[in-house]
């Protein structure tokens, strides 16, 4: 029996996977839960319009996060710390302070969204990635000044 997974099923396959199963497990296990549907023309037709739907939205969203990209990339944010002996700034720029700045500036980025590698706790200018999607990455700078 072959099969559409509406959802990940552990150790069977992937959300849209079309598999080959026994007809008791398909039935009374994938379908009666609502796990997958019985692979015909006509649901591999609907899995390929949703398929395509899915992909076009993923476009439309990479191109407005393309938009954001050339806006900030490599741009330049500032921070006015205060700093011990050495220049050693008190504490360290977290990734809620660069998020809440960009907001001022107008964007909403998650601060999931930012990569930072080590502690922003030094003067000068730091380097982060950005990852606003799988295929969206960009650098912006953050300098640190007294």
């Amino acid at each position: 029996m072959k099969v559409i997974l509406l959802q990940d099923v552990k150790g069977k396959g992937k959300k849209d996977d079309i598999i080959v199963v026994s007809d008791g497990y398909g039935n009374n296990f994938l379908i009666k839960n609502k796990l997958g549907v019985l692979y015909t023309s006509g649901s591999k037709k609907v899995l390929d319009k949703e398929i395509s739907k899915r992909k076009e939205e993923e476009d439309n969203l990479v191109s407005e996060l393309e938009k954001i990209k050339n806006k900030l990339e490599n741009k330049n944010i500032k921070f006015k710390v205060a700093t011990g002996t050495n220049d050693k700034v008190f504490g360290n720029i977290s990734s809620k302070a660069i998020c809440d700045e960009l907001k001022k500036m107008g964007y909403n980025i998650d601060k999931k969204c930012l990569k930072i590698d080590n502690s922003l706790d030094t003067l000068g200018t730091h380097k982060i990635l950005v990852e606003l999607h799988k295929r969206v990455k960009f650098n912006i700078n953050i300098i640190l000044e007294k």
